[in-house]
């Protein structure tokens, strides 16, 4: 455990360990501490790059206080939450990280009650101005308001970011979609068949933004005249006629990759998991039960002219 012994008999316990393969007993060692060293991690999703980021740097601090994470995947599903949150608290896990979506009645009341410190990660926007380059018509491609951050955040920071322009998201223009690449294609393809007046379609994620560029390309496609024969002339239409810009959240990097990047806005995920585990811990080791609330900045990435459309990169 760490205590006072002569360097000759620490060399010999280091030998016998080294030999036997001995691991202290955590069952022994929270009996003795009080402490299980192990952290709940509740995550919308486990596939995702964004939250792959945040658990990134919750492990991170963990590894280095020398606890563990345990972690539980919902499919962003509200009512798994609150069941692995108190499988968890009941395990028993010394805190809790919900990298949460939407907050409901029954998530405030397990906030409240909950018998170990629980630490919510999430992310709010104030605004993503691409109206200064529109010369048409704009869409967006949101996410059920149920989701606080991306549902409500983006798409109220996004209309405030049109009006501060003089325009405004008019209702035909404005779809909603699931979380998905597929979703995101379904419902901008759709948008298309609608209306033929658009240059800028913002979505919500860039998973949506993905699936939003396929069916641009799928679009465009279809309107090939038949005299465009050969596949090489077929390519050169569909890259000068897809004239609409794509814009997104999140600033995937496979999506970089692939397209070279699009507008888009970078959040510190991976920083929020450090900012969040960091938080806790501080909690279960010093005590107290202050609410704490952090902020971190933005960023918008492949804008022309990022100050003019309101680049953040205040740490709050």
């Amino acid at each position: 455990n760490g205590g006072y012994v002569s360097d000759e008999k620490k060399e010999q316990i280091k030998k016998v360990i080294d030999a036997t393969g001995y691991q202290p007993s955590a069952q022994a060692r929270m009996l003795r501490t009080k402490k299980a060293c192990l952290i709940g991690v509740v995550v919308p999703k486990i596939n995702s790059e964004s939250i792959s980021r945040v658990t990134a740097g919750i492990e991170k601090v963990l590894s280095e206080r020398n606890y563990q994470m345990l972690l539980a995947g919902t499919d962003n599903t509200p009512a798994k939450e609150i069941e692995y949150m108190r499988l968890f608290e009941n395990y028993p896990v010394d805190g809790i990280i919900l990298v949460g979506t939407m907050i409901t009645a029954e998530h405030r009341r397990f906030l409240k009650e909950s018998k170990v410190p629980v630490v919510v990660i999430g992310q709010r926007t104030m605004g993503h101005a691409v109206a200064m380059k529109s010369r048409k018509e704009i869409a967006y491609i949101g996410v059920s308001r149920e989701d606080k951050a991306a549902g409500a955040a983006r798409e109220d920071g996004f209309r405030e970011g049109l009006k501060k322009t003089g325009r405004e998201l008019k209702d035909e223009y404005y779809k909603v979609a699931e979380f998905t690449t597929e979703s995101g294609y379904e419902k901008v393809l759709e948008l298309l068949n609608e209306k033929h007046d658009i240059d800028i379609i913002s979505c919500a994620t860039d998973t949506i933004a993905a699936g939003a560029i396929e069916a641009i390309h799928t679009y465009v496609g279809s309107q090939i005249p038949k005299n465009v024969e050969d596949t090489g002339s077929r390519f050169r239409y569909i890259l000068e006629n897809t004239a609409i810009q794509v814009t997104g959240f999140g600033d995937n990097q496979l999506l970089k990759a692939v397209t070279g990047g699009i507008p888009t806005v970078h959040f510190g995920y991976k920083t929020s998991g450090i900012r969040g585990a960091e938080l806790l811990l501080d909690v279960i080791e010093r005590g107290g039960n202050i609410p704490v609330e952090i902020k971190l900045g933005y960023r918008l990435s492949e804008i022309e002219d990022p100050e003019e459309c309101g680049e953040n990169n205040e740490e709050i």
